[in-house]
């Protein structure tokens, strides 16, 4: 074991840790693990740009009440030198995750501890609604204690400023000075101070329903089409708490919960991975719709702030659609609506990031709308908001990981909204006589076919990050020249900043932040993006091809083609 892991380890036998803590880290010790223990303490647990994410257990590279304290006592040192002769406060909420609740009250006693007003929200509820309410309530920032759809020994916060978005330049960089000052346990404040903390629940709940009902655009075609069989699954998370309030709000009567993912459980016990974007999670949502030839099924993540969606096929079957077509599919909707409602004046525009669908651009530029690009990561496209709101209007954005965001009430991704949306497109889609498959069919007929793919490494631990990192070295100092028989034209490096034409030579710069992100583009319009994940120990490969809309293949043997055409990028790459 290398000696910083040793002299780690030391530290925290010798800190002011509870005894409880200090028995179980010795009785690791003893087990002589020392895999597990290398993992848990040969780094700090990093107080990222969007806060911490990591696995629960003893350690500096874990979950815990000291990791969390930290960041805590950090984070709440800069939020009085931001706000010296003001009153600050901070929104915090929690999903279902285990011990989700116990780090949230902690968040909230040390806040509380230095002065700050902290609105704790009674119960679990979704992420999106954290962010409505740090603006409803005038909040300084706000803090949701969730891991998203990782599994279930993860757990994590994500921290926003008083603009509802998560934290980005210069505050994210600052705060993380604050947090690395923390070097002893002892300059965390645990003691509570218990007036600074208020308790909040249903009338938050009552203010965001009333924003979200403004976002209807077909209230007819809701009435009548109000029977619309729907299924929903929160997955043994927060979305039970509002999206069934909320589609009836919105007129959906006929909606069918799944019971056995009705009970928020941090354990997940019915899924193997609590995440919408894998077909094992809806295993339970798709049968409940075969066996009532349900017209939808939607199934939102843990914090709520993702939603999967399956649709009704003409043979009964249920085909789930990729975050990309679904959120075609919105933008699609929201133009075309806005055309026919007279809302386009040519001031409006739609957001999405730069692994997203380029389908979204061609939707938008057909309708005089603005698409702008942003790096992965919803802090981003909410950033844009707020750089364009007095001279913009946001009609809609998401990201091909399944999150939208219909409005800018809320300032991140918002499965809640999101749900109503998608089953009022539906709803639209049926009252003109046509499935939501048709209506994607209809996209591509118009605008040519989109074919995505998402491929996921795992390489765990310290090893894997270097693995990591070692592949995206060798991608950018070995590009290939050419992919499924298509010469790579440009290569897009993130990191720094630069587009290069690869068949002429030309190297431009590019207006984006620094970001650990490579992407190839080919002359047939191909796009293959990679990056490593932020919260996940994963390297993400996202692989998007296309064919012209005058194409004379049915559109079955279209897709058929696309999707070989990506199996060979995969093979080429090393991925298949």
């Amino acid at each position: 074991m290398e000696e910083n892991i040793k002299t780690t380890i030391d530290t925290w036998l010798n800190s002011n840790i509870d005894e409880a803590d200090k028995a179980a880290l010795k009785e690791l010790i003893a087990s002589g693990n020392e895999t597990e223990l290398v993992d848990s303490f040969y780094k700090e647990l990093e107080f990222g740009t969007g806060g911490l994410r990591g696995i629960m257990g003893l350690g500096s590279n874990r979950m815990n009440k000291y990791t969390v304290g930290s960041a805590t006592q950090g984070l709440a040192n800069y939020i009085n030198l931001q706000f010296p002769n003001e009153e600050a406060s901070v929104a915090i909420a929690h999903d279902s995750r285990n011990n989700s609740d116990f780090f949230a009250q902690i968040v909230a006693d040390i806040l509380s501890a230095n002065g700050i007003k902290v609105f704790l929200f009674e119960k679990l509820r979704p992420t999106p609604e954290l962010s409505f309410a740090i603006r409803a309530l005038g909040c300084k920032s706000g803090i949701v204690v969730t891991a998203s759809h990782n599994p279930k020994e993860y757990n994590g916060y994500k921290v926003y400023w008083e603009d509802g978005a998560q934290i980005i330049a210069p505050h994210d960089t600052k705060i993380i000075e604050e947090v690395r000052k923390i070097t002893n346990f002892d300059q965390i404040k645990f003691s509570a101070n218990t007036n600074l903390i208020q308790s909040i629940g249903k009338d938050i709940d009552d203010q965001y329903l009333a924003e979200m009902s403004k976002l209807s655009l077909s209230p007819e075609a809701i009435k009548n089409q109000s029977d619309l069989s729907i299924v929903f699954s929160p997955i043994h998370g927060t979305g039970i708490t509002l999206v069934p309030q909320a589609l009836e709000q919105f007129g959906f009567s006929n909606v069918t919960i799944i019971e056995e993912q009705a009970i928020p459980d941090g354990n997940f016990p019915t899924v193997v991975y609590p995440n919408p974007e894998e077909k094992e999670a809806l295993t339970l949502a798709l049968d409940k719709a075969k066996q009532i030839s349900a017209d939808l099924v939607l199934a939102t993540d843990p914090d709520a702030d993702r939603v999967g969606i399956a649709i009704k096929t003409e043979t009964g079957d249920f085909e789930l659609l990729n975050g990309n077509q679904t959120g075609s599919l919105l933008i699609y909707y929201l133009c075309l609506k806005w055309k026919e409602n007279n809302k386009l004046d040519g001031n409006q525009y739609v957001v999405k990031t730069v692994v997203t669908t380029e389908l979204i651009a061609d939707i938008a530029r057909h309708f005089g709308v603005a698409c702008f690009d942003t790096l992965t990561g919803f802090k981003h496209i909410a950033g844009l908001i707020k750089q364009l709101e007095d001279q913009k209007t946001f009609i809609g954005g998401g990201e091909e990981s399944y999150g939208y965001l219909i409005g800018d009430f809320v300032r991140d991704k918002d499965a809640v909204a999101s749900c109503v949306m998608i089953a009022e497109m539906a709803a639209w889609a049926k009252d003109n006589g046509k499935s939501l498959g048709d209506l994607l069919e209809e996209v591509y007929s118009q605008f040519g076919m989109y074919q995505e793919d998402l491929v996921s490494l795992t390489k765990k631990g310290k090893s894997g990050a270097e693995e990591i990192q070692e592949m995206m070295r060798q991608f950018r100092t070995n590009t290939p020249a050419s992919l499924a028989n298509s010469e790579i034209e440009w290569l897009i490096d993130y990191q720094n900043s630069t587009s290069k034409n690869l068949l002429t030579g030309q190297t431009k710069k590019i207006d984006f932040p620094e970001s650990n992100v490579l992407q190839f583009i080919t002359k047939d319009g191909s796009k293959i993006s990679m990056r490593p994940s932020g919260t996940e120990p994963k390297i993400k490969f996202y692989m998007s091809v296309r064919s012209d809309s005058d194409s004379d293949r049915s559109f079955e043997d279209e897709k058929k083609g696309l999707l070989i055409k990506i199996e060979k990028i995969k093979e080429e790459l090393n991925l298949a």
